[in-house]
Order: structure tokens, then C-alpha cells, then sequence
């Protein structure tokens, strides 16, 4: 490895360690109490720093939010590899946003209920090239998919795509606010609740 490569390798494993921090005290502090000065004493390096990386905590929570939707749509593509059945691979998708929010609570409020504009208004979301964006549009294609194949009602892709995404939220809100009303049996009703809304959209 050269120079050139291991100056590079070191500013993203530098970048990484940020993001990992910073994540960190997103959950720990909350959206509206972070601050650069606390992520730089927390990682020892000067905000300045970090201002070489990320402008703002804007910034930094774009980029968290966009690792988590790189995830999130490198899952949906190989749901669509192995999965010949749309409706299958639409009940995969549904079931491991389900399981993240489960497994991830932290990291779930964190990207998914943040009170900031990361991704701005609606228009700019479908307008502005994101991950957040790339994601939503495999998921919005994948419910394309069981409209073609006669599988789901003939409904605005929108329309459907947002109710299982309001539907996959519910839960997994459930399990944050009120978690011992559901934690005996929260994977047997992840499954149920996916089943019953696929059922309720079917031709």
C-alpha cells in the first residue's frame, strides 16, 4: 500500500470513527442536545477537526441516516435475488425494517425520528440524489412489482408504500413506549401484522 493509499485509508477509518461517535451521542443526547464541541471531546481531537469532515450536526446525522438506508437498500437488492415470489420478497422487506427497529431501538429513533430536515421538504427528498431516496424507490418498485403481477389492488404505489411503512412504525413504536405489552411474543405479531396487510391489499 503506498502513500496515497494508506493517507486515504486513514481519513476514512478517521471519518468512520466520527460517524461511530457521533451516532453514540446522537442516542445518548438526543438530536437537539448534540453539539460538535461534545462529539469533539469525546473522540479528543479539536472541532475544528471535525469541521474537515462535517460542516454541521446536520451533516453528520445525513450521513449517519445514509449508512443505515445503504444497508437498508443493499438488503432489498438481495431479497429481489433470491425471492422469485414479489409478494415473498415485499414481506422480507417489511419484516427486516421490523427487526431493525426491534433489535436497534436506539439507532431506529435516532434516523427515524429525529426532529431535523436532513432530507428537506417531500419534494426534495424524490428530487435530491440519497440513499434515503434509492431506498425508497426499490421498496415503492418492489410494491410496482406486485401491482404488475396481479398479486396487490391496483392502489397508488405511493399510497400502499407508506401504509406498510406506517404499519412497520406502529410496531415497532409499540415496542419502544409500552415494550411489556408485547415482548413475550413481538416476533410472532411482527409476522402476523406483515401478513394481515399483505392480505388486506391482495386482488
Amino acid at each position: 500500500m503506498g502513500l496515497r493509499e494508506k493517507r486515504a485509508r486513514h481519513k476514512e477509518d478517521f471519518r468512520l470513527e466520527i460517524l461511530n461517535s457521533a451516532r453514540e451521542l446522537f442516542i445518548d443526547d438526543g438530536y437537539e442536545k448534540f453539539s460538535m464541541r461534545k462529539l469533539a471531546e469525546k473522540i479528543d481531537y479539536s472541532p475544528t477537526t471535525i469541521y474537515h469532515y462535517f460542516k454541521n450536526k446536520d451533516d453528520l446525522l445525513f450521513a449517519i441516516c445514509e449508512d443505515f438506508f445503504d444497508q437498508f437498500f443493499a438488503q432489498l437488492t438481495r431479497f429481489r435475488s433470491v425471492s422469485r415470489d414479489p409478494v415473498e420478497t415485499l414481506r422480507l422487506a417489511l419484516l427486516y425494517l421490523i427487526e431493525f427497529g426491534l433489535k436497534s431501538p436506539d439507532q431506529y429513533v435516532v434516523i427515524l425520528l429525529s426532529k431535523h430536515s436532513a432530507y428537506g421538504t417531500r419534494d426534495e427528498f424524490v428530487q435530491k440524489e440519497s440513499m434515503a431516496r434509492n431506498t425508497y424507490f426499490a421498496f415503492k418498485d418492489m410494491v410496482g412489482d406486485c401491482i404488475k403481477a396481479g398479486r396487490l389492488k391496483e392502489i397508488d404505489e405511493d399510497v400502499i408504500s407508506c401504509s406498510f411503512a406506517a404499519v412497520s412504525h406502529g410496531l415497532v413504536m409499540m415496542n419502544l413506549c409500552r415494550p411489556t405489552f408485547v415482548r413475550d411474543n413481538i416476533n410472532q405479531i411482527a409476522h402476523a401484522l406483515v401478513d394481515a396487510v399483505l392480505r388486506g391489499y391482495r386482488k
